[in-house]
């Protein structure tokens, strides 16, 4: 086996590895929330201590999934759900200030959570990347368009390796079948139809 056949293999290994010691950071800090007993700058500062190590935590899972991914078949379990339900999961995970989803959907045959936390990644990308307030998610049955990107494309679309949970996004959506897109000033994600 090669190095770079490998290194999907070492992605998944260090992504497990990091897990342990944060849980054990994030566990404390939950620990010393609830005593209830800090001070309230200390409190700030240990909350911060917690939403930073959840952060890291849902990155290190994006890492693994991509690296699970690029290694071959995703052992995902795809399932039938409605493309609108997923669009609208996906701009509550980023946050109705930041994003809406709206349209007509349709079967899709996807993993939902890889697919729901896919969109959302897709999205904060373009809103973090494009100096955007809120991206919108249109959906056209099996069609996600998400507007607008115009200055964030290369980076949603992973052309521009710059923001981890947009490649990794892009790695899942294609290893479960689907694909993205560019137009004028969108990208679709294409969902494989049920």
């Amino acid at each position: 086996m090669t190095t770079d056949a490998r290194f999907p293999e070492l992605v998944s290994l260090a992504c497990h590895d990091i897990r342990t010691p944060l849980a054990t950071v994030s566990g404390f800090a939950g620990t010393l929330l609830r005593m209830g007993s800090l001070e309230p700058q200390l409190e700030r500062y240990v909350g911060l201590i917690q939403t930073a190590a959840g952060q890291i935590a849902e990155l290190t899972d994006q890492l693994s999934v991509a690296a699970r991914a690029a290694r071959g078949p995703l052992d995902a379990s795809p399932t039938e759900h409605d493309s609108l339900e997923l669009a609208r999961e996906a701009a509550a995970r980023v946050g109705e200030e930041r994003a809406a989803a709206s349209g007509t959907g349709a079967a899709v045959l996807v993993d939902r959570e890889l697919v729901v936390r896919g969109l959302a990644s897709l999205t904060l990308a373009a809103v973090r990347h494009g100096g955007l307030e809120r991206a919108e998610l249109s959906v056209a049955g099996s069609d996600v368009e998400l507007t607008p990107v115009t200055e964030a494309a290369p980076v949603v679309l992973s052309e521009e390796l710059r923001d981890l949970g947009a490649a990794s996004a892009r790695a899942v959506i294609e290893a479960l079948g689907g694909s993205l897109e560019r137009r004028a000033h969108s990208v679709v994600v294409r969902l494989p139809a049920a």
